[in-house]
Parts: structure tokens; C-alpha cells; sequence
């Protein structure tokens, strides 16, 4: 398994295909993996490795992955961008389409907020924010299914900890994205395609509205997730949008 190292943050990758980089941010919450991505709607490991470099990344902590590092209180986004954008230096790749599943959304933000000139395109599919239906409903989940496991798998990690990297990344004032505003979308020229859901860590409103204020900004069908050829017909809007991008 290739792996990308700095100071003391080790982050496990993996390539299919060639072409024009494509990197894949699986969903999960802050349990996403790669292996994970075999229980997505698709796997872009699969499906884009035939006209693109596919690179996809195990979070940093992620109980089901391999990446390992400290766990940044004071800056929990930014130190996934930091590995993000480290492993696309390690490969010597410069600029790079992106895409991203649930927490991959706010991801892919916070990293148009610091290398816009490094991303081609980026396309964020059933995107995670905030709901006025389901406040705190992400630092419940994470404090309940990946704290504990985490603080098990790493002593050095406490629940106090885990408590307060939760409440700096999902703090109780945010109504959006978590890592950008909404100024910072209407002014962002990145061209996007969202695939919206509508479930309580994947609110419909939220990606609507970043899909309204976005000026280069495309929405696939919805819903696209409730059988095959619905996610087929995703699937053809997603490789037009690779292909007019690369």
C-alpha cells in the first residue's frame, strides 16, 4: 500500500488509471476511507480509471483506513487540506480535478478557499452541511462512532480531545458548509457539479443553495440515488463534466 509521509502524519493512498489527475475524498464522516468507497453509489476507482489518474485518500484518523497523524484541535479542516494537498505535491501533480462524498463536500470548500489555482474542477456528490432539521447532528455522530474507537485505537488520543476537535469543526453558529461562507461561494469561479441528496447529514437545501450561488456551478438530477439507471444517468452527466474539464 503506497503511503505518503510528513513530519508525523502518515497518509495511505491509491491510484487506478492515467490521464488527467482526478482526487477522490471518500464519504464516511470522519470514518471515510477507501475501502469504503466499495459501498458507495459508485466506485470512481472503477469508473473513471479508463480516462483519468484516479487518487483517492484515506482521511487522516479515519477508523477504517490507514492514514494516521496528530489530532489538530485548533484546525481540523485545514489539516486535512495540508494532507490533501501534500500527497498531490508528493506526486508531483499540480493542478487536479476533485471530487468528494458527504464530508468530501466541505472538504473540497475549504480547499477552493486555499489553492483555487490548483483545482480544475471539482464535483461534490451528496454533499454534507449544515441542517436546520439535524443541529449538532455531526458532533453527535462523530463524538458516538469515531471518538471512542478512535481513542481505543490511539491512548495518546483522549475523549476531551476528541471533544474539542469536534466543537471547532462543527461549532454551534455555522448555517452552511462549515469551512467557507457564503460570500466566498457566490465569488467562486471553480466550475462544480452537485449531486444533492436529501438526508439529515446530506441536506438537499444546503446543496441547493450552493448550487444558486455559485456562478460555474451545475446540479445533476435528482433524486439520482434510488436505483441503477438513475445512477447511470448520473454517471453519464459526471464524464461529461470529466471530459469538459480535463
Amino acid at each position: 500500500m503506497p503511503f505518503f509521509e510528513k513530519g508525523e502524519t502518515r497518509i495511505h493512498y491509491e491510484e487506478a488509471g492515467s490521464g488527467f489527475p482526478l482526487l477522490v475524498i471518500p464519504g464516511g464522516g470522519l470514518n471515510a476511507s477507501i475501502a469504503g468507497l466499495a459501498t458507495h453509489d459508485f466506485n470512481p476507482l472503477e469508473e473513471f480509471k479508463d480516462t483519468h489518474r484516479v487518487i483517492a485518500i484515506d482521511l487522516r484518523n479515519s477508523n477504517g483506513g490507514e492514514s494516521t497523524g496528530p489530532l489538530e484541535v485548533d484546525r481540523p479542516w485545514d489539516a486535512h487540506a495540508d494532507d490533501q494537498l501534500g500527497l498531490m505535491d508528493h506526486l508531483g501533480i499540480d493542478k487536479f480535478l476533485v471530487m468528494g462524498f458527504c464530508i468530501g463536500g466541505p472538504f473540497i470548500w475549504n480547499l477552493l478557499s486555499k489553492a483555487p489555482e490548483r483545482i480544475v474542477a471539482a464535483m461534490l456528490v451528496h454533499p454534507s452541511g449544515y441542517s436546520p432539521d439535524a443541529p449538532g447532528y455531526f458532533y453527535k455522530m462523530n463524538t458516538e462512532k469515531w471518538g471512542p474507537t478512535l481513542c481505543e485505537r490511539r491512548p495518546e488520543i483522549t475523549m476531551e480531545m476528541v471533544d474539542a476537535f469536534l466543537t471547532t469543526m462543527y461549532p454551534d453558529d455555522s448555517d452552511f458548509v462549515f469551512t467557507v461562507d457564503r460570500d466566498f461561494v457566490r465569488n467562486c469561479q471553480t466550475p462544480l457539479l452537485i449531486l444533492p441528496d436529501d438526508i439529515p447529514p446530506h441536506p438537499y437545501a444546503m446543496a441547493m443553495e450552493t448550487a444558486h450561488l455559485a456562478p460555474n456551478a451545475q446540479v445533476s438530477l435528482f433524486p439520482w440515488r434510488t436505483a441503477p439507471e438513475t445512477i447511470a444517468m448520473a454517471l453519464r452527466h459526471i464524464k461529461t463534466f470529466l471530459a469538459a474539464h480535463s
